[in-house]
């Protein structure tokens, strides 16, 4: 059966994705899994045993975002900080074993970001974190300035992946806005926000915060579509961003293509095993659906299926154009539902 024209447009546009360098700036971490089985509780308080069988590393934060852009087969190249110590060893390594382009500085005064996942029975029993939140350093944030600098011309995007570890900031984010204007073509700007630097966006293309963010980002809870509303309405006010994705979890998508333009996408995700690393697979499939070609929505769409594929797997799971191309294919035409029109009666 032939696939429907908006599905077919985003299959289309597929092999065009080996042509879109992207550049992905912010905070760099080390995702450390330990994956067992629980058979019994601790007799020393009421908390899981979990019986160890294997244990892994994966690039986590910024280099998660480009190492689904690498799988998807787009050319992301990265830069970003970590510590000078083992752990960051580690990441340097994970990062050249992926092949991917890289700016990464060495600041021997924080550590590498390191959250450790303890995963049994196919879900998340606890996660320690070990990382400082601190902005780094003048010094080095010039080195990431000039690392932007030399990296942006040639680019099509760029990602902000904000962690709020201290990469990403405000006088960094309007240098990159700034030099991007310069640029002919211009790169799009995209930024997966958080809420403590909120204010660092003013200008940005496309924002995406999940459900959670946007509601802290705007001063409100998010009970209902006109929460949803109301709350992107806000966003747009406080950072004068050109356009707005809400990821809504099991409940889709809400574009804002404007204030007075919101459509919501439904989910295609079957199962939920782990949602880790869901928004970085977003906001890449984003960036390299807008720039081979596809809309604003055709890019959604495209950024949930493979949002929907990422959270049926374990662990931070990056999507290939075989595995979306297979998803793409068994989908119906997508039902997109007009929230608020402005101007509608």
């Amino acid at each position: 059966m032939k696939p429907a024209p908006l599905i077919e447009r985003i299959l289309q546009a597929v092999p065009r994705f080996s042509s879109s360098r992207i550049l992905v700036l912010g905070d760099l971490m080390l995702d450390h899994y330990l994956m067992g089985d629980v058979e019994r509780i601790s007799p020393e308080g009421p908390v899981p045993v979990v019986k160890v069988r294997s244990e892994g590393h994966t690039l986590g934060g910024a280099g998660n975002v480009a190492r689904n852009l690498a799988a998807l087969g787009a050319r992301p190249s990265l830069v970003s900080v970590c510590g000078d110590d083992d752990p960051g060893k580690v990441l340097l390594q994970l990062v050249d074993r992926e092949g991917i382009a890289s700016v990464v500085l060495r600041d021997p005064t924080r550590p590498t970001t390191i959250k450790t996942r303890i995963i049994a029975q196919n879900q998340q029993v606890a996660r320690v974190d070990r990382e400082s939140s601190e902005p780094v350093g003048e010094v080095v944030r010039g080195g990431l300035a000039r690392a932007v600098a030399d990296l942006l011309p040639g680019h099509d995007a760029v990602v902000v992946s904000d962690y709020a570890k201290g990469v990403v900031s405000g006088p960094l984010v309007r240098e990159l806005v700034a030099l991007a204007a310069t640029l002919d073509p211009r790169p799009i700007v995209l930024v997966d926000p958080k809420v403590p630097n909120r204010d660092f966006y003013q200008g940005v293309d496309l924002l995406t915060p999940n459900a959670k963010e946007a509601g802290e980002m705007a001063g409100m809870r998010l009970l209902g579509r006109t929460d949803i509303i109301r709350a992107g309405v806000a966003i747009f006010k406080r950072s004068r961003c050109r356009s707005l994705l809400i990821t809504l979890g099991a409940e889709g998508i809400a574009l804002f293509d404007g204030p007075g333009l919101v459509r919501h996408i439904p989910t295609v995700a079957r199962k939920v095993f782990d949602v880790t690393g869901a928004g970085d697979t977003v906001i890449a499939a984003l960036a390299a659906g807008l720039t081979s070609g596809l809309d604003l929505l055709e890019a959604c769409v495209l950024a949930n299926s493979c949002a929907g594929i990422v959270v049926g797997q374990v662990g931070g799971a990056s999507v290939t154009p075989r595995e979306l191309c297979q998803v793409l294919a068994d989908l119906p035409e997508t039902v997109v539902d007009v929230w608020l029109r402005a101007g509608a009666a």
